[in-house]
This record gives C-alpha cells, structure tokens and sequence, in this order.
C-alpha cells in the first residue's frame, strides 16, 4: 500500500511538472509569435527616392526577417503628421517610428545636430565609424533618452552638394541678405554672415524657389535634386556642401515599443537598421553619378565650385558656431568634445590613406 501510494505520488508530481513545463511553452509561444503592426512617419515625400524609399526598404525588411510579426505601415510627410512633428509624434507614442534628420530637433536638443552631420565635419565612412566605434551612438542615445525615443543610424547621403542659387556667390559679402534653405549648424552659420537660413519641408522647396520665398536651397545632391527638378527655377549649382559632409539620417523608436518586442525582435530591428544605413549610402554613391550627367548634359545645369575664401569664411564661421554650442549646453560640450578628439585622428589617418589615395588616382586622370 505504501509503495502504491509514492508511485501515485510521483506519478502526480511528473505529470504536475510536464503540465506545467507545457504551459510555459505554449505562453512563451504565444508572446513570440504575437504581430505587432507599427507605423512609421518620415519627414520625406512618400517614396521620394532614397529619402523616401529606405523607410519602405527598412519596413520590407523587417517584415521578411521577422515572418510577418512585425509589420509596419510608412507614411510620407504630411500623410499622417507634418514633416517637422516625427519626433514628437514618435516620442509621444503616436506611432512607434519615424525616419528623418537629428538636427531638424535642434530646438528639443541642441547637441542632435551632430548626429547628422557638422559643417566641414565627418564624412560618411567617418560617422559611421564614430558613431558605431567612437563613441557617438551612446552619446545620441544619451540625448534623446529624455524624449522615450532610441535612434538609430538610417541612412547615410554621402557628401552633398553646397545648392542651387539664383545668384552667383563671388564672395563672401554675395551672403548678405540671401534667404536660403538650409537647416541645423549650416544655417546658423550663414546666419552668422549676414544670410537668413529658412527651414522649409522638401516637398515645398520648388515653389518657394520659383516664387522667390527663398533664393537658395540645400538639398541633398544631383539623384535627390534631379527628382526635385530645382533646375527649372535656379540657375546655379554649387558645390562642396561644406554644411553637409556625409549627412546621417536616423530611424527613431518609441522606447516603450521596442521594449514590449522580445530580444529576438529586437535585434533584428537593430541589425535591418543598420543594413538599411549602408544600403541607402552605396544608392547614393551609385545614382549621383548619373544624374550629375543627366543635369549638366541634358539640362545645362551650371555647376559652380564656392570660391576658396568663401569658403575660409565659412569654416572660420562653422568652428565659432561649434564652440559657441558647446559653452551654452552641457551635453553639446560633453558630444563635441567626442566629435572632435575623433575628427583629429581620423583626418590625420585619412591624409595617409583615403586623402592621399584620392590624390594619386587623379595624377593622371587626363
């Protein structure tokens, strides 16, 4: 009789402990194969090209990787918010992402404008590498904590051009009194030299051009301003983009949405991030080449280099617009500090390697 009683007794507990191990495996099912459908506003035109399509590129992506349980809906600016409310929407948790540019938050977060791009500052390769190996993406993270919303690098355009403007810039005092689209750190600048920085959406940029709102616009380069079709209603192309030397953009997650996703999720959230990040720098690359030629061939696009102290000016403008930034906010002390002790060592590495390879090949390019 004992012995029939501890069989039933063990037999109870082994069933207990298969039923229990059943259960924890039927929830933990259930929690991983749960859909989550998202939404995501950009500060871009619906599939504007590159801008645009990486969103749609980034969402394609984590549906496939994830098997459907993460489905997201892209909405182009002023769809379902206007351009320059994506932050707050994603940070109120209106929708869970949003792609645009740091430093249009300039006004929320004044060091978020080094997490796009500085003038005469780090190139593509370059902010990718301080942002992912020196340091930058723990001090982006630091900056938009405040607001609930996690950044990722979402792109990168390479270096842009300087703009289209309706008069030619001889000098610097040809920037007094021009009305220019241009955001961030480079609009403070020319502001800094007698200019008026205007920061307008791109879809509205052609008609404030061709009704004289604005005399000259930034915008991206010649892929991006073909598309724009700014050759109609500028007569001058201008290059280096001084402002913008290798521009990220970035992908914004509400934080309390990507912490409701498993770990699994959440790393191939991270890593389509960072696939999308390479794969919209490689378009660039490949698509300006084109549509230079298609700009200055087909159109008779006028292309213009800034004149040298033009140029000095604006660089001698850009380091006084840094440190003054610096000295009024803490965390934008704290990020430059980074910023720069990088920028010095990877240009001087950069004059052995890129710069001086760059050099060579042009020795005999005639």
């Amino acid at each position: 009789m004992i012995k029939k009683i501890i069989v039933s007794a063990l037999l109870a507990l082994s069933l207990t402990a298969c039923g229990e191990k059943e259960q924890a495996t039927t929830s933990a099912g259930t929690v991983e194969q749960q859909t989550y459908k998202w939404k995501m506003v950009t500060t871009w035109p619906k599939n504007f090209p590159g801008l645009g399509t990486s969103p749609e590129k980034f969402a394609k992506m984590v549906d496939e990787m994830t098997d459907g349980q993460i489905q997201i809906k892209v909405y182009g600016a002023g769809d379902l918010v206007p351009a320059l409310e994506v932050f707050d929407a994603v940070s109120q948790g209106s929708v869970e992402l949003g792609h645009g540019a740091s430093y249009y938050w300039k006004g929320k977060a004044p060091a978020a404008q080094f997490f796009t791009s500085v003038p005469f500052g780090l190139n593509a390769q370059e902010m990718n590498s301080w942002l992912y190996y020196g340091g930058g993406m723990a001090l982006w993270q630091e900056t938009y904590a405040p607001f609930n919303v996690v950044p990722l690098a979402g792109g990168n355009t390479g270096v842009q051009m300087a703009g289209w403007f309706n008069k030619e810039i001889n000098s610097v005092d040809d920037l007094t009194g021009l009305k220019m689209r241009i955001p961030g750190l480079g609009g403070e600048v020319l502001s800094s030299l007698g200019g008026t920085a205007v920061n307008i959406p791109g879809g509205e940029l052609y008609t404030a051009l061709q009704t004289g709102v604005i005399d000259a616009t930034e915008w991206v380069g010649p892929w991006n301003d073909l598309a724009f079709g700014f050759y109609q209603v500028a007569e001058y192309y201008y290059y280096p983009g001084w402002h913008e030397t290798g521009s990220t953009l970035e992908l914004i997650i509400n934080k309390d949405a990507l912490a409701s996703l498993p770990p699994r999720l959440q790393k191939i959230v991270e890593v389509a991030a960072r696939a999308v990040n390479q794969d919209m720098l490689d378009e660039y690359t490949a698509k300006n080449n084109d549509a230079l030629n298609t700009l200055i061939n087909e159109h008779g696009v006028k292309v213009r280099k800034l004149p040298d102290d033009v140029l000095a000016e604006l660089h001698a403008a850009s380091n006084k617009a840094l440190a003054d930034l610096a000295e009024n906010d803490e965390l934008s002390k704290k990020t430059y500090e980074s910023f720069k002790k990088f920028a010095e060592g990877v240009k001087n590495y950069h004059r052995y390697s890129e710069q001086a390879y760059y050099e060579a090949r042009d020795l005999n390019a005639n």
